[in-house]
């Protein structure tokens, strides 16, 4: 009997491999005597964030060039889910006559209206897609670049006075997309779960240029969780050391053991297999995504997303999603995204059996 094969989280299991191989280079021993304080940094804004860590944060962005860190705070976070929340907090007026809009442009990241509207705040509130948007006031845009699901780089849409922009960066790395220009942005958000794919560590961290928005996202994540658990903190602080410093020796050595050299390659082939099982038949069609040209890799690449944004051209399937899972493929429907059932989202980080027997059951249906 044929199994389910579960695509539809973007748990990134594929980074198993490499990280096998640094092998000891990521281990960390933790005394049972240490980190046993709630504060970190007591001196720095953020106090529960600890220097280690938001050194390696430092060092990696400017050794891939993918985001200004000059003029910034950093604020740590239990992932970036935490950090969308608390930057929802920290930019809304807490006097305001009504709840702030929050857009974002469709396809959108499914989790963004259930968070935008779970607690029932008083201070914000999900207004839809941002391409319709036409209240008056001010509003709250976040932005998804490159774009889940659909791999996009993305800009702001609503462009109109009093907006707040948050800008959610969490695939701007050069094994998804080409790092074209570096990010200079008021609150950018990443998350280590993508870029190592080390999800279960829940380590995600802000860019924040005023003062005043990184002391309101702390004071959010400090009545929410009484700070950002600091043994993650020190085993992601370890896993960015060890990573930027085999993206230093890129280009300097042939020890093949660049992070983002191997991880390029592998989303690469990726993309290139399944494309050739989508082109062939006509069952099914991808989006085609301009070249550019990364910095990083100082050649000309082609974006290659965490997910494919599946759709389904047969006129007698009106939703992918359950025509999938028909065949035991389980993915995200489109309607999750704020656009047409006809889509789906699937991971393309899963590990290599999972992602094998999916192009052979894609290639069964369409034959």
């Amino acid at each position: 009997m044929e199994r389910v094969i579960n695509l539809n989280h973007g748990d990134p299991t594929m980074y198993e491999k490499y990280w096998m191989m640094m092998g000891e280079r990521t281990t960390v021993v933790i005394p049972g005597w240490h980190s046993m304080s709630y504060f970190s940094d007591v001196k720095n804004l953020c106090w529960f964030l600890e220097p280690e860590f938001a050194k390696q944060v430092f060092r990696l962005h400017k050794s891939v060039g993918n985001a200004v860190t000059e003029g910034r705070h950093i604020v740590v976070g239990t992932g970036s889910s935490q950090l969308v929340l608390a930057a929802l907090f920290a930019l809304s007026p807490k006097d305001g006559s009504e709840p702030m809009s929050v857009v974002s442009t469709a396809p959108y990241y499914s989790s963004y209206p259930v968070m935008a509207n779970y607690l029932k705040s008083g201070l914000y509130n999900w207004a839809g897609d941002a391409q319709s948007f036409d209240k008056e006031g001010p509003y709250i845009e976040l932005i998804t670049s490159p774009n889940n699901p659909d791999g996009f780089i993305r800009q702001p849409t609503v462009n109109r006075t009093g907006g707040k922009l948050v800008h959610d960066l969490a695939y701007y790395w050069p094994q998804y997309t080409p790092i074209s220009s570096t990010a200079d942005h008021d609150l950018t958000l990443f998350t280590i779960t993508k870029l190592t794919g080390h999800a279960g560590s829940r380590i995600g961290w802000a860019l924040v240029k005023d003062p005043e928005v990184a002391k309101e996202m702390v004071k959010f994540i400090e009545l929410n969780t009484i700070g950002v658990c600091r043994v993650s903190q020190l085993r992601a602080a370890k896993i960015l050391e060890v990573l930027t410093n085999t993206t230093e020796k890129l280009g300097r050595s042939d020890s093949g053991e660049s992070f983002f050299e191997i991880s390029y390659h592998l989303m690469a082939e990726r993309w290139r297999l399944l494309r050739a099982a989508v082109n062939n038949g006509s069952m099914f069609s991808l989006p085609e995504f301009p070249p550019g040209f990364c910095h990083f890799l100082q050649q000309e690449t082609q974006p290659q997303p965490a997910f494919a944004w599946l759709k389904c051209e047969d006129d007698a399937v009106e939703d992918c999603e359950s025509f999938l899972r028909g065949h035991k493929i389980l993915a995200r429907g489109g309607r999750q995204f704020g656009v047409s059932p006809k889509y789906v989202r699937v991971s393309m980080l899963s590990r290599d059996i999972n992602f094998s027997l999916f192009l052979k059951r894609l290639s069964k249906i369409q034959s």
